[in-house]
């Protein structure tokens, strides 16, 4: 295709604005557009060099050019924002986008920053509560300093997310490190109206992130979340079956032994036990004699815990009241301390007190980090298909840009 430009403003000068009467030389240009009907498109532009009038302008002559096409650009404007647009909406990676629409890697790249400035706002959404996770993202990096001798950290492994909890507005800002120091710093860094509307902050049990949000947000309460309660419940119940099975048997259990054959069983919420499981769970354990029993005291002592997680809203379908979540409380507290011979009972109660603020706060609201797992999934799953990533800034870049695509495209009218 060959093309000539009809802008008038085309003729005025980049400098001064002058616009030009002559032509000084006419030459041509090769610029790359998108390609049209499945095949590529090459554009001629025969452009006009212009002399300018103005004598006190620096510039003595210039090209014709236009907003599609700006001077010394060889890509359209169209073709680089289908580029980022690839990238940040369409969950493409930057190789396989220059290899679809035909520019290179850095010219790509830089198309997906200028985009996801445009789409990605500076400050994050408000919200009233928003969830903090860590997830990998390669080998830490060290580096050694000539003038010490000693080696000191450049790139930490680990990447520290805060994402919207409730509203699903995805991931807000990561930070790098998992101190306390690190972590506070993000908070501490956005404006003083967004900061003021935390009401609640969702986290797991690290006190790391705990002592940071009592320093950037004193005044939101943290939320631990459920599934981490279970699950280091779950925990404790699978150190005291395997301490008890070497305990009785010298060995792991094998196929024939009664707490092999219940070891599933054991894993599973009560509710979700039929009247013969639940009996074989019971006569099982009962078989094993005192180590038998013990265990079924660690499994009901998992679903006393439940049975306090239990009563938010979600599942009981009324407001709790803070007379049944304390009675819970106690009922779970008096099991273990009826068995407080089982060191596994006795952790797992002491590290439920150390943290009962946060899991009360998530009985009152049913607020969940759920949103920064999902997060974390979506974040490896973009490093992976692009097979890793060697900036980390470009990688936060790409993990937010995955991590708000949905919600970006919810807020776009059809």
């Amino acid at each position: 295709m060959h093309l000539v430009t009809t802008d008038p403003a085309a003729r005025a000068c980049p400098a001064c604005g002058t616009f030009a009467t002559r032509v000084k030389e006419r030459i041509v240009t090769r610029p790359r557009d998108l390609s049209r009907g499945g095949s590529a498109v090459r554009i001629r532009w025969h452009k006009r060099r212009r002399p300018c009038r103005e004598t006190a302008c620096e510039r003595a002559s210039f090209t014709e050019q236009i907003a599609q096409t700006p001077a010394r650009m060889h890509i359209t404007e169209r073709l680089r924002t289908a580029c980022g647009q690839a990238v940040v909406d369409g969950g493409r990676t930057v190789v396989q986008t220059g290899r679809d629409l035909g520019p290179t890697w850095p010219v790509v790249m830089r198309a997906t920053r200028a985009f996801a400035k445009q789409v990605l706002p500076e400050t994050p959404p408000a919200t009233e509560a928003i969830g903090i996770d860590e997830t990998r993202r390669g080998r830490p990096v060290w580096k050694l300093d000539e003038d010490s001798g000693k080696w000191t950290l450049e790139a930490d492994a680990w990447h520290i997310g805060f994402v919207d909890a409730i509203g699903g507005q995805g991931l807000f800002g990561q930070v790098e490190g998992r101190n306390a120091t690190a972590v506070a710093a993000w908070p501490n860094a956005q404006p003083t109206w967004w900061s003021s509307r935390i009401r609640y902050v969702a986290i797991d049990l690290c006190a790391t992130f705990r002592s940071a949000i009592r320093t950037a947000l004193p005044h939101a309460t943290v939320v631990v979340d459920a599934f981490l309660i279970v699950q280091l419940a779950q925990r404790h119940l699978a150190d005291l079956r395997r301490r008890l099975t070497w305990k009785q048997h010298g060995r792991r259990a094998r196929k024939g032994d009664a707490i092999y054959t219940v070891r599933k069983l054991l894993r599973r919420n009560a509710e979700d036990l039929t009247p013969e499981q639940h009996r074989t769970l019971t006569n099982e354990l009962t078989v094993m004699g005192t180590y038998g029993k013990q265990i079924l005291a660690g499994w009901k002592t998992k679903e006393l815990l439940r049975d306090v997680l239990r009563l938010t809203y979600k599942h009981a379908h009324t407001a709790p009241a803070l007379s049944a979540i304390s009675a819970a409380r106690y009922r779970f507290q008096a099991h273990c301390a009826d068995h407080a011979f089982l060191p596994e009972l006795t952790t797992l109660a002491e590290t439920v007190d150390q943290w009962w603020d946060g899991i009360e706060a998530y009985v009152l609201t049913g607020i969940t980090n759920a949103a920064s797992e999902g997060n974390n999934r979506v974040i490896k799953l973009d490093a992976r298909n692009a097979f890793g990533f060697r900036n980390r800034a470009s990688q936060r870049l790409r993990s937010r840009s995955a991590t708000t695509r949905r919600a970006r495209r919810e807020g776009v009218p059809d």
